[in-house]
């Protein structure tokens, strides 16, 4: 199951939560294949999250209807859809509403992104990536895990 060929579509990881544990759902859109299959990797590596690249900006808003995830890395600049586009879908879905959004682009510099800016009221992170700044980002945005 950890691996997907390029063309699989995000249904074949749909999943009940029960399945994943504890681990924490990372959705990552994003048209760049290379990057986003290595974020996926290293953050799987660490054991806490379960992340479903989707390379279709056209196909965001469904893919998060299907993940449910926690928590979601939105490209800016995609061909067809702009992460801008997608945030607003996902905001005005009321089961999605309240998934927070990181917006990765290479359009900052990490000057600005230390500044405390937003975009459209989410946080960013400067492309290209760190993964110690990535997972610092993906920490202080995530949900508090429910209690039952």
């Amino acid at each position: 199951m950890g691996y997907r060929r390029k063309d699989a579509g995000a249904r074949s990881l749909s999943m009940p939560r029960s399945a994943v544990g504890e681990r924490r759902r990372i959705l990552i859109v994003d048209d760049d294949w290379d990057s986003t299959h290595v974020i996926k990797i290293l953050l799987e590596k660490i054991g806490r999250y379960l992340v479903l690249e989707e390379h279709d900006a056209t196909k965001a808003h469904q893919s998060a209807r299907i993940f449910r995830p926690d928590l979601i890395l939105l490209d800016i600049v995609m061909p067809e859809r702009d992460g801008g586009e997608i945030a607003a879908q996902i905001q005005a879905d009321p089961e999605l509403q309240r998934t927070p959004i990181i917006f990765l682009t290479a359009l900052v510099t990490r000057a600005e992104v230390n500044s405390g800016l937003q975009i459209q009221g989410h946080p960013f992170l400067a492309k290209p990536i760190s993964i110690p700044e990535l997972i610092d980002g993906i920490e202080e945005n995530l949900p508090a895990h429910d209690v039952f």
